[in-house]
């Protein structure tokens, strides 16, 4: 490895690769990193931590209604968009100094420029279009996330992405988004939250697809209860015209919506354009992920790729997860492998998700006999805030085992709740062992370890 300038050379320095980069410096390797962007990747400057930030912001109009029911009078309070994004600016530019700082103190050398493949060792170098020099690494690791999906019609230059979202000069009073996915109902709830009219447009059945179906349909039902115009089994948009100042979307169906911004959250697919994979053969799938084994390795075997490039989970934590497996396994000497089952997840619509283990419908796929226990109450919080919002807490046992398969929960503090349960679930708890813990009562999560009858087997197959 002394014949190489680095003994791992990091392609992207989101959370996977800023992770990994740590790791294998404190195993003794040499390492180097290259991004052409900010350090902390879509989860700190463009994902998870302004989206929360911005979530936060959302549900202040709610908590100061629900205020009065307490005894509060908020009076004169008012909003200002600019504001709000400076201050998120100026948080994620902190983080961003902190994950700088990591790389620093475990003597990992960062370089900022876009790096390119030109064989299986070796980098080039660019930025702003003009090589600024080649780097030799005995590994190589691909860790470049993924990037919003954009369609291809007229008027496309008009419409933004997540991305953009962030960086809003001004709050659109109305905006128009297409998608039904958890980042498209999030912002449409961000958006609603802060006074926006938000028109959601999704050509299929429900959103969240591959969520269990009671989440599905509870947020929906409570995003319309707050004022989003959700369209489900929508017309998608054929075209984008700008007119005196607004936009003017057009349906395949020729139905119009007049709006002052559009915005597409139609999916993400992996950032692998223009980093030579297929000049070394590097192997891809049809949507650009980079093939991997167990062990991270793509189909040269010196070069390995982790994180939402491969297209498996896409979740940050699943990321940092796989680049510790991959440190331990090439440079600590202990072989480790990444266990994708039972993953938690939130999503941050309002009300938000939770969620561990199998929807329904793959345990009935995968199982032959299972129950089903549902609880469906209004939280405790809104009895004098006079919210009418929902919480919904589902458990999924396999009866042979009465092992608990998958807990889903939509509601306040849903994630918070979930990420305790999902130590359960990892643990393979049954459900005799979470009727036996006792409840913290008054609590939403205690319906967790109280639901005692299932639901009827012939409501179950009614459903």
């Amino acid at each position: 490895m002394a014949d190489y300038d680095y003994d791992l050379f990091i392609i992207g320095a989101g959370s996977g690769g800023v992770r990994a980069a740590r790791m294998a410096s404190t195993y003794g390797a040499r390492v180097g990193i290259a991004e052409e962007s900010r350090v902390g990747g879509t989860c700190v400057i463009r994902g998870c931590v302004p989206k929360k930030l911005l979530v936060y912001a959302s549900q202040f109009a709610e908590e100061f209604a629900w205020a009065e029911g307490y005894g509060w009078s908020v009076e004169g309070a008012s909003f200002h968009w600019a504001s709000l994004i400076a201050r998120k600016d100026a948080e994620i530019d902190r983080l961003n100094g902190l994950y700088l700082q990591t790389l620093r103190n475990n003597n990992v050398t960062l370089h900022e420029a876009r790096a390119e493949l030109a064989d299986a060792h070796t980098v080039i170098l660019t930025r702003n279009g003009h090589e600024t020099g080649r780097v030799t690494a005995d590994k190589i690791l691909i860790a470049v996330g993924g990037w919003p999906a954009m369609v291809n019609i007229p008027g496309a230059e008009h419409a933004i992405t997540s991305n953009e979202a962030f960086h809003l000069k001004a709050q659109p009073k109305r905006i128009v988004i297409a998608g039904g996915g958890y980042i498209a109902c999030e912002f449409a709830g961000i958006f609603n939250g802060l006074g926006s009219h938000v028109v959601q447009l999704y050509r299929s059945t429900q959103i969240l697809r591959g969520f269990d179906q009671d989440i599905r349909d509870t947020v929906a039902a409570e995003m319309r209860k707050k004022g989003v115009d959700l369209r489900v089994e929508s017309p998608v948009i054929e075209r984008i015209d700008k007119r005196d100042g607004d936009l003017l979307v057009t349906l395949v169906d020729g139905s119009t919506i007049e709006t002052d911004a559009v915005m597409f959250a139609i999916g993400r697919a992996p950032n692998t354009q223009g980093l030579g994979l297929e000049t070394v053969g590097v192997e891809t799938n049809d949507v650009g992920a980079v093939l991997v084994d167990e062990d991270f390795r793509s189909s040269v075997p010196n070069i390995f790729a982790l994180g939402d490039v491969t297209d498996r989970i896409q979740l940050t934590p699943v990321a940092i997860a796989e680049a510790m497996a991959f440190a331990a396994t090439q440079f600590g000497g202990v072989p480790t492998f990444m266990d994708y089952r039972d993953v938690p997840s939130a999503v941050f619509t309002q009300p938000p998700v939770g969620t561990c283990g199998l929807p329904e419908h793959e345990a009935r796929d995968l199982y032959d006999d299972i129950d089903i226990y549902k609880a469906d109450f209004r939280p405790m919080k809104h009895t004098l805030g006079g919210a009418s919002e929902r919480t919904m807490m589902k458990l999924i046992v396999d009866r042979q085992t009465d092992r608990v398969l998958g807990a889903h929960m939509v509601g306040l503090d849903a994630g918070e709740i979930i990420q305790g349960i999902g130590v359960a679930i990892k643990c393979g708890a049954t459900k005799a062992q979470f009727d036996a813990t006792v409840a913290i009562h008054p609590t939403a999560a205690e319906e967790f370890v109280t639901m005692r009858t299932p639901v009827p087997r012939l409501k179950q197959a009614a459903e």
